[in-house]
């Protein structure tokens, strides 16, 4: 039996997976996190087999929760289940220790494939991003204003200036899960797998203050 942690911060969302994966004999649904912080709390509780993961959860999430689950849970088969369905997105939640990715667009069979694989030992990328995978890449000749969108612009400022999600999300008046699915493009687009980098290049191009 296959035991699994589901973490999303959308009750719905969450129901639904549990929905697909009660159809599969050999999976159980153990538990569910909405936040980095029960994930923690439940990890050190009872760890399971595999760690069904929502990249875009308020507070720590993205690459940065997937680094310090690995780095604290070294065991942990980590299956990030995300909206982004960008190839550069599936490329870094795997650099940074992830063991699969599946877009939350994808057939019922394919979420039940991928963690069966994942939970096995293997690896799994959403046959949709394959291709994606194989054949972007990241135009570091292009400017920051060709690169990124105005509202991405205007985030990356504030992040430099030292504001914290939340702030941000509060002074554009859009939820903090938003302004974290645009820093994690931001830095996808950059190729750029954590913050401290993220600033350093963002002075390096003229964004915010040395």
């Amino acid at each position: 039996m296959i035991r699994i942690l589901i973490a999303d911060d959308h009750r719905l969302v969450r129901r639904g997976i549990k929905d697909i994966l009660s159809t599969a004999s050999d999976m159980a649904v153990i538990g569910e996190c909405a936040n980095a912080s029960e994930i923690l709390i439940a990890l050190r509780l009872d760890l399971p087999d595999l760690l069904l993961l929502d990249m875009a959860m308020p507070g720590l999430s993205g690459v940065e929760l997937i680094r310090l689950l690995v780095k604290d849970f070294a065991q942990i088969r980590i299956l990030v289940l995300s909206m982004h369905n960008e190839g550069q997105f599936a490329a870094s939640a795997l650099r940074d220790g992830a063991n699969g990715y599946v877009t939350k667009d994808a057939d019922p069979e394919i979420l039940l494939q991928a963690v069966r694989k994942v939970a096995a030992g293997g690896k799994f990328i959403d046959p949709a991003l394959v291709e994606a995978l194989v054949f972007e890449k990241p135009n570091s000749a292009q400017s920051l204003d060709e690169t990124l969108t105005d509202r991405e612009l205007q985030v990356l400022r504030q992040v430099v200036d030292g504001m914290s999600l939340n702030a941000i999300a509060e002074a554009l008046h859009l939820s903090p899960k938003t302004i974290s699915s645009h820093k994690m493009r931001i830095m996808q687009k950059l190729g750029i797998s954590n913050n401290a980098d993220l600033v350093r290049y963002a002075v390096r191009h003229g964004v915010g203050k040395p």
